[in-house]
């Protein structure tokens, strides 16, 4: 209840500096906002060429590759450009924490939700996708009411980007190598995603498949995929495991930074 009443007095210095950040990220850009489009279409084009004549091939195992691997790519970027983003905040930020007093945890959840509004505005690279091939194309994705229920896995990730970016901040206040290892980790999550590849079309031992799946970046994405592409249901336990796993990582992130906040003026 107090971080609520604390959130909510300060509300209006969270909306002008998630605006800043979102500014600050193409201030010097020549295309500026454009980007949010131009990088996930580019990347994706890559992608699909180095990987489409692998793991596109199977029809049945993916449906129109491209959008399958786009839907993939989008997840995976957003999260870790969105933690990494919460991780570095308190750092960046130390010169403002040592003269004026705002709640600490203002920072990561303002770059986190200035990260999820510039991963908004991609996903129209999403639709542009899936209304050309539909229209355009015989592999064609899926549409159906079922698309209303996207707004989910993509809630599910938010809430799961919050809990890793809260841990992960409060570490590299008092780690500094956490930033190291972490580019490191995110690399390790790009392959244990389900981004460019089919988990099925592996043929892994059960037991590898198994810790694949357990990754909550693999829920949330089939979730996606589900309603965007395949035009159906995603499958509850998908909703149940990623549900459970955000809350989880969210009480604990900040607990952790709730117990620890008072400590970082020692270490910045």
């Amino acid at each position: 209840m107090k971080y609520l009443k604390n959130f909510h007095k300060y509300r209006y210095l969270l909306y002008e500096i998630v605006r800043k950040n979102i500014k600050l990220q193409y201030r010097n850009s020549v295309l500026g906002v454009f980007w949010t489009f131009l990088q996930p279409l580019l990347t994706t084009i890559v992608l699909v060429v180095v990987f489409g004549g692998i793991f596109g091939a199977d029809r049945s195992q993916t449906t129109c590759y491209p959008i399958y691997l786009l839907c993939g790519r989008l997840v995976y970027e957003f999260f870790t450009q969105a933690t990494k983003r919460a991780m570095r905040s308190i750092n960046l930020s130390a010169s403002v924490i040592k003269k004026v007093y705002v709640p600490k945890y203002i920072y990561p959840l303002s770059n986190i939700i200035a990260n999820f509004i510039t991963f908004v505005i991609s996903l129209l690279v999403l639709v542009v996708f899936i209304l050309y091939f539909y229209l355009f194309t015989e592999t064609q994705p899926v549409i159906s009411g079922y698309a209303f229920l996207a707004p989910v896995p993509i809630i599910l990730l938010l809430l799961l980007s919050i809990g890793v970016g809260m841990i992960l901040s409060t570490l590299a206040v008092f780690f500094k190598d956490i930033e190291y290892l972490y580019d490191v980790f995110c690399m390790i999550l790009f392959y244990a995603t389900p981004i460019f590849y089919h988990v099925d079309q592996l043929k892994l031992p059960a037991a590898v498949a198994t810790c694949l799946k357990l990754n909550p970046l693999y829920s949330i994405t089939e979730m996606f995929r589900c309603t965007v592409l395949y035009g159906r249901m995603f499958n509850i336990n998908h909703l149940l495991y990623a549900l459970c796993f955000s809350i989880v990582t969210i009480l604990i992130g900040f607990f952790v930074f709730y117990k620890k906040q008072d400590k970082f003026i020692l270490h910045i």
